[in-house]
C-alpha cells in the first residue's frame, strides 16, 4: 500500500476514533486481566450503554457491584477525551493514594500500548500524573482531603469510591468553584450506607436531581449467576455481600441502628407535627399534655460552636410515645427558660439536661427560676467518671452530693448507646419526628465510637439517648431525695432502689391512682 493511502487510511481511522469512544476502547484499548493477561478491552453491552452516558451527561452517580470493571471503563473514558480535546483536565480522588494512582496506572497502560499515531507525546508521566506535550490534556491523582478538589478549572472530576470517603462533603463544596467553567462529574462507587455525600446525591438523582444515576448490581454481568451470588455470601458475609453485589444502601454501611428498622420508622410512624412554635418553626408539637401522663424533658445543649445545636424531646415515660421535639442555635439562657416552660407546660415534667460543655449555664437558669422537678446525678455513681463534675463544684450546683443534669461520660455513653440501639431494635419508642431518624442514619460506629458522619449533627440522637436512659433509671433518684412524678409517688411502697441493691427484684412498686386502685410501677425500673 503506497504511502498515501496508508495516510488516509490513518486518518479515517483517527476520526472513526474520535467520533466512536465505543469503538476506541474495544479496538485499541489494552487492559492486564486478572487471569488472561493483556488483553483488549472487549466492552459488554452494559459497560457500552455506561461509556455513551458518561458522553452523554454532565453529572453522572454509579451504584455499582464489585468487579464489574467500571473504573476501568472510567480509565478508558477518561484517556479518550484527553487525546480528542486540547487541555482537558481531569482530577481524580480517592480514598487513599493507592486507590487513586491505580486509575493513572490504567490511563498510562492503555496509552501505551496505542499504536504510534494515537500515541501522545508526554510532558509528565509517572505514578500520580500524565500530561500530553501538544495538547496540554493531563490526568491527575490525588488521595482525599479537604483541599484535594481545589485547583483550577477542570474538564472532569472523579471520585472514586465516593461512598467510602469520609469527609466528601467537604471535597465536593470545595470542587464546586473548580467545576463552575463546565466541568464534568463522575461519583463511582459501592455503597456505604446512608447519610453520606454519595447517598444524598443518589437520592436526588433519584428525584430528578443534577446527577444521571446510573445502577449496576451484579446481575448486568453476563457472565454471573445465583451460583456466583451465593458464593459471595459465604466469602464476604451476606451485609458485605449486599453491599458489594447489590448495591444495597440499606445493609451497607455500619448505622448504630440498622438503617431497614429507621425505614420501617420512617414509613409507619414519621408524621408532621400538629403545631411547630417559635418564630423559626424549631418546636414540633404532636401532642399537647394530657392530665393523666407523665412525662420527661430530655435535653442536650449546645457546645457552643457555630455547627452544633441544642435540643430536646418530649416524651410519654410510661409508652415512651415522643409528643414534643426543638432543635436549633440558642443561647443558654434563652434555653434554660424554653426548657422550664415547656417542662411546666407538660404537667411539671422530670428535666434532664446534658450537664457537658455550657450545660451548667443553662442548668443555673433554670435553678435560679426555682424549677422543682429537676434531674441530679448522684456524684458517687460507679457509671461516673470522678473527674467529669470537675467544672460544677460550685455551691450552688452541688445538693447532697449530687449535681443538678445529666452527665455523659466515657462510662455512661457507651451503655446509652447500647440502650438506645436496643429500644430501637424492638421499635419500642413511638417516633414522629422526621428530624431524628435522618440524625439516626447519619449516625454510625467510627473507631469502635457512636457518632455523627462528618459534617452531620447528633444532637437529637443524644437527647433522645438521655431521655431512654432516664426513663429507666429514673426511679433510682427518686430514693435520693429528687422528686420524679410530682406528689404522685408519696403514696410509693418502703421498698428502696439504690446503687447498692439495684439488683433485687423490686416487684411492689405502686402508686395509688385517681380512681384508688394500685397501679404498677415495675415497667419503670425494667
Amino acid at each position: 500500500m503506497s504511502t498515501n493511502k496508508v495516510k488516509l487510511a490513518i486518518a479515517q481511522e483517527y476520526k472513526k476514533c474520535a467520533k466512536d469512544s465505543t469503538y476506541f476502547t474495544k479496538k485499541y484499548c489494552k487492559i492486564e486481566h486478572p487471569t488472561k493477561g493483556r488483553i483488549l478491552f472487549g466492552l459488554y453491552p452494559f459497560q457500552e450503554t455506561t461509556l455513551e452516558k458518561m458522553h452523554k451527561e454532565r453529572y453522572i452517580i454509579i451504584n455499582k457491584g464489585r468487579q464489574l470493571g467500571i473504573s476501568t471503563l472510567s480509565a478508558a473514558f477518561i484517556l479518550h477525551n484527553m487525546i480528542f480535546n486540547s487541555g482537558y483536565k481531569v482530577l481524580i480522588i480517592a480514598t487513599k493514594q493507592d486507590v487513586a494512582k491505580n486509575l493513572v496506572h490504567k490511563i498510562r497502560l492503555m496509552h501505551d500500548f496505542l499504536p504510534s499515531w494515537l500515541k501522545q507525546e508526554t510532558l509528565e508521566d509517572n505514578k500520580m500524573m500524565l500530561r500530553f506535550k501538544n495538547n496540554g490534556s493531563s490526568v491527575k491523582a490525588v488521595s482525599s482531603s479537604p483541599d484535594s478538589a481545589r485547583s483550577e478549572a477542570l474538564s472532569l472530576l472523579v471520585i472514586d469510591e465516593a461512598a467510602h470517603i469520609s469527609n466528601s462533603e467537604e471535597i465536593w463544596t470545595a470542587a464546586q468553584s473548580t467545576l463552575a467553567t463546565g466541568g464534568s462529574c463522575i461519583l463511582l462507587s459501592t455503597p456505604n450506607g446512608v447519610g453520606n455525600l454519595f447517598h444524598r446525591v443518589w437520592q436526588e438523582s433519584l428525584n430528578g436531581g443534577d446527577f444521571t444515576s446510573i445502577f449496576l448490581p451484579w446481575t448486568v454481568h453476563p457472565e454471573r449467576d445465583w451460583k456466583w451470588r451465593k458464593e459471595q455470601d459465604i466469602l464476604l458475609g451476606e451485609k458485605a455481600a449486599a453491599q458489594e453485589c447489590d448495591g444495597d444502601f440499606l445493609t451497607s454501611g455500619h448505622t448504630v441502628v440498622d438503617g431497614s428498622i429507621l425505614v420501617w420508622y420512617e414509613n409507619n410512624c414519621v408524621k408532621d407535627p400538629i403545631e411547630k412554635r417559635g418564630e423559626t418553626g424549631d418546636l414540633w408539637v404532636w401532642k399537647y399534655p394530657e392530665s393523666d401522663c407523665t412525662y420527661v424533658v430530655c435535653a442536650d445543649v449546645s457546645r457552643g460552636d457555630s455547627s452544633d445545636f441544642s435540643a430536646f424531646h418530649v416524651l410519654n415515660i410510661e409508652t415512651l410515645e415522643q409528643v414534643a421535639e426543638f432543635k436549633s442555635m440558642i443561647g443558654t439562657t434563652e434555653f434554660g427558660h424554653l426548657l422550664m416552660s415547656i417542662a411546666s407546660e407538660y404537667n411539671g415534667a422530670l428535666l434532664a439536661v446534658e450537664n457537658a460543655y455550657v450545660g451548667w449555664a443553662v442548668l443555673q437558669t433554670i435553678i435560679d427560676l426555682g424549677y422543682q422537678n429537676l434531674y441530679y446525678t448522684f456524684r458517687n455513681d460507679p457509671f461516673v467518671d470522678p473527674d467529669v463534675h470537675v467544672n460544677l463544684n460550685h455551691d450552688y450546683l452541688i445538693k447532697d452530693n449530687m449535681v443538678p443534669g445529666f452527665t455523659t461520660s466515657t462510662k455512661t455513653r457507651p451503655v446509652m448507646i447500647s440502650k438506645l440501639e436496643t429500644y430501637y431494635r424492638e421499635k419500642s419508642p413511638i417516633v414522629y419526628s422526621k428530624r431524628l431518624i435522618q440524625e439516626l442514619f447519619t449516625f454510625v460506629w467510627k473507631d469502635h465510637k457512636a457518632e455523627a458522619r462528618d459534617g452531620y449533627n447528633d444532637d437529637l440522637v443524644m437527647s433522645f439517648a438521655i431521655g431512654l436512659w432516664v426513663r429507666d433509671t429514673s426511679l433510682k433518684m427518686k430514693t435520693l431525695g429528687i422528686s420524679f412524678t410530682r406528689s404522685l409517688l408519696n403514696n410509693t411502697t418502703k421498698t428502696i432502689y439504690t446503687p447498692s441493691n439495684s439488683n433485687k427484684v423490686h416487684d411492689s412498686w405502686s402508686m395509688k391512682t385517681r380512681s384508688n386502685e394500685s397501679e404498677s410501677l415495675t415497667w419503670l425500673i425494667k
